[in-house]
């Protein structure tokens, strides 16, 4: 395993610990509201704090990028950076469904390498479940390579989404697109942690996922996992800007042109 790989599986596997703990004793989770149907924890906090520990520590001059301690101007400078090292951190992806004990939450840890991911960690403590990918050395489910769908039948397929809570424009990009994947008899599931839906996509237990509205640390190590799993990751522009624009479709090679024809098509 890559150096860099194995401190970021201890940094994940660390905050994996403290959200186990917390759901062992529900009444030390404290919520808060930080917008409009956006909540945080204080074990958001906790976990983000020990995953910037833990790697700070090991690469002091690496440069951090942790949702909890980053507002959305600086994510867009920082990502504009052309800086050598960038971690990309979401301490806890589903955190509606963490503090529902809804068990679909992940760690989420992403290596930038000028510009490109070049180390991912998504670590499930529910399930106890390790996703690893290093950049051309493949992705891994606890220690066993993975490999994408070889579904090819778009009506046949089981693709995961996130739907949108407040953003107008969202709402109704969603009610058009899912519409024409409903008359296509496409089935859909609603997890609410992106970076899991991506690796479910590599590990072939789903054959695609879009999420339109995404931010950086929710889609990187995931995209990645997906890549080293033999499919294909992108915007729906077809271009390779999801960190930055946070649209995103993955899925197999066969699938991916239908899921992108769709999401790419516009009214008229």
């Amino acid at each position: 395993m890559h150096p860099m790989l194995n401190t970021a599986v201890k940094a994940a596997r660390k905050a994996g610990h403290l959200i186990n703990k917390a759901i062992l004793d529900p009444t030390k989770i404290q919520i808060m509201r930080k917008e409009k149907a956006d909540y945080v924890t204080n074990i958001d906090k906790e976990c983000e704090n020990e995953i910037v520990n833990i790697l700070t520590k090991a690469y002091p001059k690496h440069e951090i990028i942790a949702e909890e301690s980053t507002d959305k101007e600086t994510l867009k400078k920082k990502l504009r950076n052309d800086v050598e090292y960038t971690w990309l951190i979401d301490p806890i992806d589903g955190t509606k469904n963490f503090i529902h004990d809804f068990p679909f939450y992940s760690v989420s840890i992403g290596l930038l390498y000028r510009g490109r991911v070049h180390q991912a960690v998504v670590y499930d403590p529910h399930r106890d479940e390790l996703f690893c990918a290093s950049e051309g050395r493949g992705a891994y489910l606890n220690n066993k390579r993975i490999r994408v769908s070889s579904q090819e039948i778009l009506q046949s397929c089981l693709i995961t989404t996130g739907f949108p809570t407040s953003e107008k424009q969202i709402q109704a990009f969603y009610t058009e697109k899912l519409q024409i994947f409903l008359d296509a008899e496409v089935n859909f599931r609603r997890t609410g942690s992106a970076a899991l839906d991506l690796c479910y996509v590599a590990a072939g237990r789903t054959d695609g996922f879009f999420e339109k509205g995404l931010k950086a640390w929710d889609v990187a190590a995931g995209s990645l996992m997906v890549k080293e799993a033999g499919g294909f990751v992108g915007d729906f522009s077809n271009n390779q800007d999801h960190l930055c624009s946070g649209d995103v479709i993955a899925a197999n090679p066969r699938l991916f042109p239908a899921i992108l024809k769709i999401l790419a098509s516009r009214k008229g």
